[in-house]
């Protein structure tokens, strides 16, 4: 069975995946790098479906990106935080907090103070336009989320979540590779 190039949508790509892999690797590719490639594979092409949603039905007609909703998204509900920590829990580099909140700071939506321990470092908040604009981002954002798991019950969000957590945070034998 050979699909030509522009026949291939995601789930028959998955399957060419999985039959070029076993004739490049033989039998040493088996049944069980089969579900590990479908299933990262999966889960990379799940998580950019979402996001890319997210960001073009919610966050683009209010004129933002993706990026600029994550990081007003932590400090509105952590409050405020050293760059380097924004960064940590936004899953950015620190270069990308430090050129987003440069205009953010300019159109009034993020503060930038000193810190008050520390004369070197800054802290950055959301001012009350800021505060605003992610409190009424997140309503459009979370009606969104709720649209997309609409179509699981809720035993089986539980459990996709559990099943995600356990694949992240339980493999201490792995030199994970992230942003922190």
């Amino acid at each position: 069975m050979s699909e030509s190039p522009a026949e291939l949508d995601f789930w028959s790509f998955i399957d060419l995946a999985n039959r070029r892999l076993t004739e490049e690797f033989g039998p040493t590719y088996g049944e069980a790098d089969h579900r590990a490639t479908m299933l990262l594979l999966s889960l990379n092409r799940a998580s950019g479906i979402v996001t890319y949603d997210l960001e073009a039905t919610t966050h683009r007609p209010r004129g933002r990106s993706w990026t600029v909703f994550r990081l007003m998204f932590v400090l509105w509900l952590a409050g405020p935080l050293e760059p380097h920590k924004v960064a940590e829990l936004t899953g950015m580099s620190r270069a990308a907090v430090s050129g987003l909140v440069k205009s953010l700071v300019t159109e009034g939506v993020i503060d930038r103070a000193g810190h008050d321990r520390d004369g070197r470092s800054v802290v950055l908040s959301l001012t009350s336009a800021g505060a605003t604009e992610i409190r009424d981002a997140f309503a459009s954002h979370h009606n969104r989320e709720r649209e997309w798991v609409g179509g699981l019950t809720a035993a089986e969000q539980g459990t996709l979540v559990r099943l995600l957590t356990k694949l992240i945070g339980h493999r201490p034998d792995l030199e994970i590779h992230g942003r922190s």
